[in-house]
């Protein structure tokens, strides 16, 4: 396939470009250090030689990455599972927008879960923040990433937005891809998930005819994430007790390096992932509204934010922590004793990790009650609707 050369600083690498990079991956030695401590016990040789044998982006992610997943998840969770019952065409190409819980596992678990549907896996938005080492970057690409540029002036913003944009248009209507991209730029530290509308007028910057028609061109599906247990729960926590206490604080590259390590091996419970059908018609109800420009971008996130939270998988300690946040027992049919102790010593627990000089408890507390609390009400609320 013939793909723009404009494309070529941030687009996933294309089947022709794997041997070469494969050969730079395996002289690495932070690379080969890694895989050592991931699949110890396997001679770094032979994995090598499993790595020449891919021809294409998927027969990489089918030979390595969706065996180590599934692993991850016999060792980490208490299942994962899907429902995609309301996309009615699997032969269609979509791109699924979610909330965003795991900086690696979003993604990940739902290119595997696509593949046991017998659907094509996601090229996945990542944050070029993420990339702190070169092999890292090489590996993402080789995993049918495309980049996200941050940390740019506002014009440079804006020509990398236009560019993301005309990637992303073609990668569905010519490359024939399902994409993935978080509703918002970052993780939900509080987990209110929200649909940031300056996501949505990114996607519709390329493409044909008004914002409605650019947009459809993408076959936006909704998809829910729902975690049990969010692993890295306390170091949102610490962050924003950071940046409350320092209005300057700034994540380092070694805070995100935490985060992704922390997401991958800390225990998650159960994991549910369930999208919503295809919004291509609910949009063109919205073009009827006729809306002035800005209020069509609203209208679209908050339609988004309305199937993500009705589809969240809400587990007890949802339903614990809303009564814990709100000091009453409004949701006490919802779960155990058993239950509810097991929560609220799994609190005492994350709390305990939080590592700072000046640790604030009870604000750490709300903070992590929080994120378990907010699902629920927007739950609640979008049932309303």
């Amino acid at each position: 396939m013939n793909i723009p050369a404009e494309f070529d600083k941030i687009r996933p690498y294309t089947p022709e470009e794997l041997p070469k990079i494969y050969e730079e991956l395996i002289a690495d030695p932070s690379f080969r250090a890694v895989v050592e401590s991931v699949m110890p016990g396997i001679p770094f040789e032979a994995l090598a030689e499993k790595m020449r044998l891919c021809r294409t982006n998927l027969e990489f992610q089918k030979a390595f990455f969706y065996g180590l997943l599934w692993d991850l998840v016999k060792k980490c969770a208490n299942g994962l599972t899907f429902d995609c019952s309301a996309l009615t065409d699997k032969t269609m190409n979509y791109t699924f927008i979610s909330n965003h819980r795991d900086i690696i596992l979003d993604s990940a678990f739902l290119c595997i879960l696509l593949i046991d549907q017998k659907m094509n896996t996601v090229e996945i938005a990542i944050g070029d923040n993420l990339l702190i080492y070169p092999w890292i970057k090489k590996l993402v690409r080789i995993n049918k990433s495309f980049i996200v540029q941050r940390g740019l002036s506002m014009r440079q913003k804006l020509e990398a937005s236009a560019l993301m944009s005309r990637y992303m248009h073609f990668a569905i209507t010519h490359k024939h891809e399902n994409l993935w991209i978080a509703q918002r730029q970052g993780r939900a530290k509080d987990s209110n998930d929200r649909t940031q509308d300056s996501v949505l007028k990114m996607m519709a910057m390329a493409g044909e005819g008004d914002a409605i028609a650019r947009l459809k061109e993408l076959n936006l599906v909704p998809l829910s994430i729902s975690y049990e247990y969010d692993p890295c729960d306390f170091l949102k926590a610490k962050e924003l007790q950071q940046k409350r206490d320092d209005a300057n604080f700034r994540k380092s590259p070694e805070d995100d390096l935490i985060n992704m390590q922390t997401g991958l091996y800390g225990y998650k419970g159960r994991i549910h992932f369930q999208t919503s059908a295809c919004l291509n018609k609910e949009l063109d109800e919205i073009k009827e509204r006729n809306l002035s420009k800005t209020e069509v971008f609203t209208a679209i996130s908050e339609l988004i934010d309305k199937h993500i939270h009705q589809n969240y998988h809400l587990y007890a300690g949802n339903y614990v922590a809303c009564d814990l946040l709100m000091g009453d027992t409004r949701f006490a049919e919802e779960y155990t004793e058993e239950e509810k102790v097991k929560f609220e010593k799994y609190l005492e627990g994350q709390i305990a990790k939080i590592d700072l000089p000046n640790k604030d408890i009870p604000f750490l507390r709300n903070k992590i009650l929080t994120m378990y609390a907010n699902p629920l009400i927007n739950y609640l609320e979008a049932a309303k609707s």
